[in-house]
């Protein structure tokens, strides 16, 4: 099985999400199916950047895993671009037989069977910010593929009011799912710092505008990666 892989990076830890904090392996896929004006991760995501990706097969994408962690398990998650576009069935086969837990985390557009195998599911369907529009019948196909298999959470990124207000009406649709806010982050190029102070008026006014309007349902988190490390790629 071939895969199209942008970066494969870690230990470090998880970001954003339901398993912020957690120590991971990221195995980045090439490719995707949306074009959001904000993305953070243009370089697994443009056609332009297609020649920096590896065409790599699964036992080598496996070797990188277990030489980045040392053979001992922690979670691996598949993220992108758009993981889902892509077949890591085999890969999840692999891994789990070695102990090792995976995650994957995509916008929800794209079901595949290879869901029900992960242990961790997040869908984050796109708000208005980002110029993409989400395909509710394709994020139930996405639901109904992953079943009882993995926890599966929704997460979204929050840029202004227009945004949250999209939030709630998108959790609205789906109750029963743990849901997670985060303030994007308006600079995405690696090249350029991020502007702490900014970063955290950004979670400040959200958590602000959540719990001040009384919706308590959801959990709001920073994106600690960019906390600790602004944009750098790799970490």
């Amino acid at each position: 099985m071939t895969l199209r892989i942008s970066e494969i990076f870690g230990p470090t830890v998880q970001g954003e999400g339901a398993l912020i904090g957690e120590p991971t392996v990221f195995v980045r896929a090439g490719g995707c199916d949306y074009r959001c004006s904000w993305c953070d991760s243009l370089h697994a995501v443009e056609s332009r950047f297609r020649h920096d990706w590896a065409a790599m097969e699964t036992e080598g994408v496996w070797a990188e895993v277990e030489r980045l962690s040392g053979g001992r398990p922690l979670t691996v998650s598949l993220s992108g671009g758009n993981p889902a576009i892509q077949d890591f069935g085999p890969l999840i086969e692999r891994g789990k037989a070695e102990g090792y837990r995976f995650a994957c985390e995509t916008q929800g557009s794209v079901a595949r069977d290879w869901f029900a195998a992960l242990d961790t599911l997040v869908l984050s369907p796109k708000p208005p910010s980002s110029g993409e529009r989400p395909d509710w019948a394709a994020f139930e196909a996405c639901l109904a593929a992953a079943g009882d298999g993995p926890e599966t959470a929704m997460k979204i990124v929050i840029f202004d009011g227009t945004d949250l207000d999209w939030a709630r009406d998108a959790a609205a649709r789906y109750p029963s799912l743990p849901l997670y806010l985060q303030p994007g982050n308006p600079e995405s190029d690696p090249a350029k710092p991020v502007d702490q102070a900014a970063a955290t008026a950004r979670l400040d006014w959200l958590v602000a505008e959540v719990l001040g309007s009384g919706w308590f349902r959801p959990r709001i988190l920073p994106q600690l990666h960019v906390l600790l490390w602004g944009n750098k790629r790799g970490v």
